[in-house]
Formats: structure tokens, sequence, C-alpha cells
């Protein structure tokens, strides 16, 4: 490996660290809008795919690290993987407590990254014989999936029976394209129905604006006072030193048990981990910081993992995080196709490399960065940046890849998606369950329809 691969390999690294620490502080952003063009704009420009995955590692380092930072201060969901952390972070910060949070969060992220990395590239590399024989059964597990979150929500039986509605709903749309000849018969139409999920309740939000009433109701005439505390006066930055025995034990096990189910939501995994773990405490106060820090740990694990292991082991995305924000290490045609990936270009050995100095960077940086600035940086990110600027730039990335996955239509089919999730979702039908029922999709509809 010559020297200026190595340059470029550690350029693109600290490129999604400043890229992505600046995002990640702003509330109210999604994972799979921010990542995925600029990730498929650095695929399409050509650039070296040891690189292409360094930055992409090392995004989702920086940002899942970052994300939690608004969610502990002013109690404002960084993306979709924060908002589970939002009751918690609130009871916090009732205990006047956020600043301690803080660094407990970034030290858990922490060693949810360290045991993360290793375990699923031994994992991939375990599974990289049988991947092509494990593929074709991947809808399987997806439906398998779908139940198993359903099962373990609050909403059970809603869940269980939106499953196959929303499978409908799925293919009814893109056979609905292929029939008009929008895109080639049978390709495969999936990132913009999954970030119209995600936008689902921003979007049932906004429609109900259009009710004169629901306006008129929603008016806000005072202004909203943000109360920022200020930083921890602790100048320890060893993880394990914030963390207690307990805190430290639940962020390890946590983070090692959901590599082993890249194929589940990380979503429904961070809910489920984090709440289960948290469970055991009667204490308020002590039941938050141990779900926060756990769920802090899992969704690194969970997004590492449920891209490391595909990529890797598959060259076929087989998880959420693959079909999702990752989709262009994937397919990003010209470049990139699942007859052509990352996974049939770069060996075991550079791919390892590439995933490594990734996520070091990253998270070297960014940990420190969040341990001194966090306060000082939210504080900065809150005052400057109009939070509607954001939201706009939020739809309007969701619009545009709409547009690309299958024209002027598709708008109004994410549209479409984005309505009935949102409802879905406040209904209790948790967004773990929702991108289950996607990717599961095409075998419901063949299933129902009596093919095999």
């Amino acid at each position: 490996m010559d020297a200026s691969l190595i340059i470029w390999i550690v350029g693109a690294a600290l490129a999604a660290v400043a890229i992505y620490t600046f995002i990640g502080f702003i509330p109210g952003t999604d994972e799979t809008s921010v990542l995925l063009p600029i990730t498929l704009a650095i695929v399409l420009a050509g650039v070296e795919p040891m690189a292409v995955l360094a930055f992409f590692i090392a995004a989702i380092v920086t940002l899942n690290l970052t994300n939690v930072m608004p969610t502990a201060l002013v109690n404002l969901p960084g993306g979709v993987m924060s908002s589970a952390m939002i009751e918690h972070a609130i009871e916090i910060k009732k205990d006047g407590k956020s600043a301690q949070v803080i660094k407990k969060m970034a030290a858990a992220s922490a060693i949810g990254v360290i045991i993360s990395v290793p375990l699923s590239l031994s994992v991939a590399f375990l599974l990289r014989p049988v991947g092509q024989a494990i593929a074709p059964y991947g809808a399987w597990l997806f439906i398998i999936g779908a139940i198993f979150l359903s099962l373990i929500s609050r909403a059970k039986i809603l869940s269980l029976f939106a499953i196959v509605p929303l499978s409908v709903l799925f293919m009814a749309l893109r056979h609905l394209y292929w029939g008009l000849g929008v895109v080639p018969d049978q390709t495969p139409i999936t990132v913009s129905f999954f970030l119209g999920i995600t936008i689902g309740p921003l979007l049932v939000s906004l429609f109900r604006l259009l009710n004169r009433k629901t306006f008129e109701e929603s008016i806000i005439e005072d202004e909203k006072h943000i109360t920022i505390p200020v930083r921890d006066s602790n100048p320890e930055k060893n993880p394990l030193r914030l963390l207690n025995r307990e805190e430290a034990t639940h962020a390890g096990i946590g983070g090692f048990l959901v590599n082993f189910f890249f194929v589940l939501s990380p979503v429904g995994l961070t809910i489920l981990v984090g709440e289960t773990f948290g469970r055991r405490f009667k204490e308020k106060i002590k039941r938050a910081f141990m779900s926060v820090t756990t769920m802090s740990a899992v969704v690194q694990a969970t997004y590492l993992s449920g891209i490391i292991i595909p990529l890797l082991a598959l060259g076929t995305p087989l998880s959420p995080v693959a079909i999702g924000p990752g989709n262009a290490l994937f397919r990003a045609e010209p470049v990139f196709s699942l007859d052509n990936n990352i996974h049939h270009i770069l060996s075991v050995g550079q791919f390892a490399f590439a995933v490594v100095i990734g996520a070091t960077i990253a998270l070297v940086i960014t940990y420190l960065f969040i341990t001194r600035f966090a306060v000082d940086f939210t504080r900065i990110i809150l005052k400057k940046v109009p939070h509607e600027a954001v939201l706009g730039l939020f739809i309007a990335f969701i619009v545009l890849l709409a547009y690309m996955d299958a024209g002027l239509i598709n708008i109004f089919g994410v549209l479409l998606i984005g309505l009935l999730s949102g409802t879905l979702n406040r209904m209790g039908v948790n967004y773990g369950v929702q991108f289950m029922s996607l990717y599961a999709a095409p075998l419901i509809v063949q299933l129902l329809s009596g093919g095999v």
C-alpha cells in the first residue's frame, strides 16, 4: 500500500469528522438523509474504494457520537437513533445532571466502537465463505425481524397488523413505477421509501398545520427558552473512569450482543436493549443513566455491524443500515453494482485497514472534542443555525433522492408513505417494525399472491 493511498484514507476520515461533527450537533436531522447523499457523491466522484469506506465508517462514528449531544443538553433528538433517549434525557435534565451525562454517553459510545469494530470484522470474516449461501434467505430474516420487533413493542397487536398493509403499499408503488416504465422492471426502489418512513412523524405534523383549526391551536406567541447547562468541571477523559462499573458493563454487553443481530432494525435494537437493561433499576435517575449509556453503546454497535458484516461477508445489503445509509457502498451506478462493489474490490486486509483507520481517527478526535467542547459547540449551533433551515434542508434532500430513485411521481409516493408511516408511528408502530416491513415486503407480497 503506497503512501498516497494512505493519505487518501486518512484525509477521507478527517473530512468525515469535520463534516459530521457539525451536522451531528444540529437537532432534527436524520442519519440516512445526511449519510447517504454525501457518501453517494463521493462514490460517484471516483474516490478510491478504501477511502470511501474509511469516510463512511468515520462518518458513522462521528455522527452517532455527536447526535446524542442535543438530546442530552436540550432534549431535542439529533437523529432517529437518539430519539429513543429523549424520555431519559428529560429525567436527567430535571435532576440537573445533563452536563455530567454528556461524558458518560460519549464514554459508552466509545466502548461500543471499541467492541464492535473487531467483533464485526471477525463475524464477517467467519461468514464470508458462506455469504452467498446466506444472502437468498435475507427476506425471511426480515419477516422474522418484523414479527419479533412487533412482539416486543408496546402496541403489539397493532404492529403485527401493520406489517402486511405496509408491505402491500411498498410493493404496489414499485409495481406502479415498473408498469409505467418510470424505472426498468424489477429495479429495487428502497432508499427513498426508507426516508419516507423516517420523515413520517414530521410530515404528519406539517400537514396537520394545513388544517386551520390545528394551525390556530399551534400558534405560540412566546419565545421558547432553552437552558444549556454549564460545562462539567470534571477533567477526566478515560471512558472506564467516567462510567461506573455497572454502566461500563452494561454498555459493553449491549455493544457486544447486538453485533449478532445486525439484520434487525438499529432503532428497534436500541430501544430493546437500552430499556431492558435500564428496567432493572427502580430509582428513576439511575434507570435513566443506565438506559442512555447503554443505548449510546448500542447505537454505535448496530450501525457498525450493520455495514461491516453485510459488506465484507456478503456484498449484498442485508441489513437496515446497508439498505439505507450505506446503500451507496453496495450500489451506485455506474461505479458500484451488486456484482462489483467494495466487497469484490477490496481484500479482507484492505477492508479491515480502512475500517480501523476510519473508526480510530473519528473516535479519538470526536471523543476528545465532545468531552471538552460539547456544551460550547451546542450553544453555537442552537444560537446561529435556524432549526427551520435544518428541516428545510432535510426535506430537500429527501425530495432530491425521491426524484433520483423514480422521478417526479416518486416524490408523491414518498409523501404517501410518510403520511401513513407517521400516522402509524403516532399510534405506536415504531420505526423498527416499519423498516423491517419495507425490507420484507417483496417476500410477504409474493407469499400473499400464492408465490413460493
